[in-house]
């Protein structure tokens, strides 16, 4: 492979041991970092990506630049994460995955709005209050941050669970 592998040749070489972790390709990255490479490479999949398959995946895509040598003599550092809730949303499978989640979101154009995402599929999405939405008249959507969901315990501390301890049976420092 050339010293220098492009985005894409880079997504084609890895996309399959991604996929055999079962896990979807979202991106590759190359950027300088002194005499070295910073590779990030940022996978997902449906429930998210557990620690210990990040691992995996991280030995899977380091063992496969390792034998393609798309750098050449230059060393690199890989990075392998999975999307951040900064995520653009763009794919049927990014709204898939937003499902129950607040969302900004264009739609035909029009100024973006705040709709959650009730489900989706490949052909359209479906966003409370807004009705179903082909995915050709969505602009690309945002999750926004929420600190309390529907159904959550709005006062967090109502009700304790097993082993904690309430603010009652704490002395003033805070300590049992």
């Amino acid at each position: 492979m050339a010293r220098a592998a492009s985005r894409e040749a880079l997504l084609a070489l890895l996309e399959p041991v991604v996929a055999g972790s079962g896990c979807d390709l979202e991106d590759v990255e190359v950027t300088p970092a002194g005499r070295r490479r910073l590779v990030r490479v940022t996978v997902d999949r449906d429930g998210g990506v557990p620690l210990d398959v990040v691992a995996d995946v991280s030995r899977a895509v380091s063992d496969r630049l390792d034998a393609a040598d798309p750098f050449g003599e230059t060393p690199y550092v890989l990075e392998v994460s999975s999307p951040g809730v900064g995520r653009p949303l763009t794919e049927p499978r990014h709204w898939r995955r937003a499902a129950g989640r607040l969302v900004e979101v264009a739609v035909d154009g029009a100024a973006p709005q705040v709709a959650r995402v009730v489900s989706a599929d490949d052909e359209a999405v479906e966003l409370e209050g807004l009705g179903r939405v082909a995915h050709a008249r969505l602009g690309t959507g945002r999750v926004q941050v929420e600190f309390s969901r529907p159904g959550d315990d709005e006062a967090g501390t109502d009700e304790l669970d097993e082993g904690e301890l309430d603010d009652d049976e704490l002395d003033e420092d805070g300590e049992a």
